[in-house]
């Protein structure tokens, strides 16, 4: 027969067990008790972030001029962290360590921290992978790698650990495994390689296990596209990567695939800004497809790990193939739409869209100041805002910031009459 054990003993003991579930609970809950609190958990992770709607996603560049030559000061960088977070972006991509700016994209999100308990943003760290002979005259050797590939690998090493509760994802590589890139691709064993390097220096605890490691590259590439991605080397890769970040740009597609762009004729008497709708509604189709797609693929194999989307987006302006001389793709407000679409499609389905990009960056094609790849921000250089967020300005979330002394104002003094003036339409689709 057991002992029967006093009272005092009984409340002793109650006491205790009080007090380790109160333990647990607060242990449990510190991230959604900070969340009520508006202060920042203490630790979170890739797997926190990715797909969490509460860390919505963006790429970043802070350049201002038409030449990387003219680094953004740490000053302009946190002008630009304090809007996007300001816009509930919580996630930004960026794609090299070979530059100062992203070296001072992390000092500034540490400096905003130390300055403010509350401010909260990660970054998605790319390293530039390039094959040999890449933008040197020479002719690119697309089979073998390029020299600097290891000391780009080795400086985001080096940073990973140097800013670990910033770094939540490595990314080895931009779209550079896609055979289009022919200035630089390189074959899926190169960025096999460098993924296995980092995530055998994971097993040594030399980066932290929670670093999660990927390529951003096209969903072709990930195997959506022609069987001539369908290699082992790209199968072992599957395997290799914590996720997959494949980008989806359906406002290329208008010109070199326009299978689903153009007005049906049963939607010939509608207004304007309902066929836009349904064009976009068509848009955002295509790109779920290719995402479908490459989730079909890597299916296929017997992998079952996260798809999120690294790269996609619309530009707002184009002399070029999605100009009005074309396919009549890009304007703010067809951007506007694509991107409220998609936010609302990834938030839904819990997939991270690093939505290309926050700001316009005039270097991206400094020989054509009207190309498009200048024209994907949200806002432009000036720090004016595009339709995309014009519903943020009237909100007052941009009421006390700046970029470069410009408060953040409406284009087109929001006035969407206006705006829609602007806008051509493609013609029946077919």
């Amino acid at each position: 027969m057991k002992p029967i054990p006093n009272i005092k003993t009984i409340k002793i003991l109650r006491i205790l067990f009080l007090g380790l579930t109160l333990c647990f609970g607060i242990s449990c809950k510190d991230k959604s008790d900070a969340k009520e609190l508006n202060t920042k958990p203490e630790e979170v992770t890739a797997k926190d972030i990715l797909g969490n709607p509460d860390y919505l996603a963006i790429s970043y560049g802070g350049y201002r001029t038409n030449s990387r030559r003219v680094q953004p000061t740490i000053t302009q960088l946190k002008e630009d962290l304090k809007i996007l977070s300001a816009m509930g972006i919580k996630t930004i991509r960026t794609y090299n360590v070979h530059l100062p700016e992203a070296v001072n994209i992390l000092k500034a999100i540490d400096e905003l921290n130390k300055e403010d308990q509350k401010f909260e943003m990660y970054v998605m760290l790319g390293a530039w992978i390039d094959c040999k002979n890449a933008w040197t005259g020479f002719e690119p050797n697309h089979n073998e790698e390029s020299e600097r590939n290891a000391a780009e690998i080795a400086h985001a090493v080096e940073l990973a650990q140097k800013y670990p509760e910033i770094i939540k994802v490595i990314a080895v590589g931009n779209e550079a495994m896609v055979k289009w890139a022919t200035a630089y691709y390189v074959q899926p064993s190169v960025i096999l390689k460098w993924v296995n390097h980092l995530q055998d220096l994971k097993k040594k605890d030399k980066l932290s296990k929670d670093l999660w490691i990927t390529c951003s590259d096209n969903f072709a590439s990930w195997g959506g596209g022609g069987d001539e991605y369908h290699t082992e080397d790209l199968n072992k890769l599957i395997h290799a990567v914590d996720y997959i970040s494949m980008h989806t740009y359906p406002m290329h597609d208008t010109h070199y695939n326009p299978v689903f762009w153009g007005i049906k004729e049963s939607e010939m008497q509608f207004p304007i800004d309902k066929k836009i709708d349904l064009m976009m509604d068509r848009s955002v189709e295509y790109a779920k497809s290719q995402y479908d797609a490459v989730k079909k693929y890597t299916k296929s194999l017997g992998v079952n790990k996260p798809i999120h989307i690294g790269e996609t987006g619309w530009a707002t302006y184009s002399n070029e193939l999605y100009g009005n001389n074309d396919s009549k793709a890009v304007d703010e407000y067809k951007a506007g739409v694509f991107y409220r679409k998609m936010r609302e499609w990834t938030t839904k389905q819990k997939i991270a869209c690093f939505y290309f990009e926050a700001f316009d960056e005039p270097w991206k094609d400094a020989g054509n100041a009207a190309g498009s790849e200048n024209h994907f921000g949200l806002f432009t250089v000036e720090g004016n805002a595009k339709y995309a967020v014009w519903d943020l300005v009237d909100k007052g979330l941009f009421k006390d910031l700046k970029r470069d002394g410009n408060t953040i104002q409406k284009t087109y003094n929001g006035n969407k009459e206006r705006l829609l003036k602007e806008v051509q339409l493609p013609g029946i689709l077919k």
